[in-house]
């Protein structure tokens, strides 16, 4: 199957999107299960469960926003994958009121952590929704990337206020409500009772390259997509990744 992910477009999630099937294939054997149980947090329209669901999973979606949830039962439908995906409205903070602890193989939390009161909790309860054996996919924001950006853009005042500030916002028109270090997130995870499976820098690069230079250079897409490869795993490229992925793992997954 072609990856979804692959287009110009999704240059930035390509990198997400190889770690995560990596790992649904991992739990696939595992379990010995063709289809498993996935839950997607936060997941809208569906970038990601969509994808997930083309590979034959089934796929919940929980999400606050009911034209996000519209949205993704068209993809869905387009997609012919209507009957493995089921969206239904709520937050990280209420999870258990619309989907159910203990139920899933795998569970997705991307661009969640940055909006919710209290990040710590928000960990605990997507956590809980995995079976003893599970594998959480993190995504969040970085620090190291906003400040970089700001201070490429000329915004010297704005990067100085991102690097001190405690939730990493550089002033009062940020969008961001909060961002992470990659030391922050995978403390949550671990403060969780999860593993730390892996951890990858994401969007290294790809935020800073004008676009008019990967639209025209011939080659270019690909190449870039293969230095986001090569950079993820490096720590080095970690503090100044615009997102950050933590794969956790639970004790006997990670035992297994």
């Amino acid at each position: 199957m072609p990856d979804p992910l692959r287009p110009r477009a999704s240059l930035r999630t390509a990198v997400v999107w190889d770690v995560l099937q990596d790992a649904l294939d991992r739990r696939v054997k595992a379990t010995g299960r063709p289809a498993l149980d996935v839950l997607d947090t936060g997941g809208g329209s569906g970038n990601f469960a969509v994808p997930v669901a083309r590979l034959g999973h089934q796929v919940t979606v929980v999400d606050p926003s009911p034209n996000a949830l519209f949205a993704l039962e068209r993809r869905a439908a387009e997609a012919g994958v209507a009957d493995r995906v089921r969206g239904v409205q709520g937050d990280a903070h209420g999870l258990f009121d619309v989907a159910e602890r203990s139920a899933y193989d795998v569970v997705l939390c991307h661009g969640v952590l940055e909006y919710v009161d209290d990040p710590a909790e928000g960990v605990r309860n997507v956590v809980a929704a995995l079976r003893p054996e599970g594998v959480l996919s993190l995504l969040a924001a970085g620090l190291g990337g906003a400040v970089l950006a700001r201070a490429l853009a000329g915004h010297f005042k704005e990067a100085r206020q991102a690097l001190g500030d405690p939730d990493g916002r550089w002033g009062d028109g940020d969008p961001v409500p909060r961002r992470f270090t990659a030391e922050q997130l995978t403390a949550l995870v671990e403060g969780a009772g999860l593993s730390v499976g892996a951890v990858h820098g994401v969007r290294v690069f790809a935020d800073l390259v004008p676009g008019v230079l990967v639209d025209t250079e011939p080659g270019a897409v690909e190449a870039l997509l293969k230095l986001e490869e090569a950079a993820a795993e490096l720590p080095a490229f970690h503090s100044v990744a615009t997102q950050l992925h933590v794969l956790g793992e639970t004790r006997e997954t990670a035992g297994a």
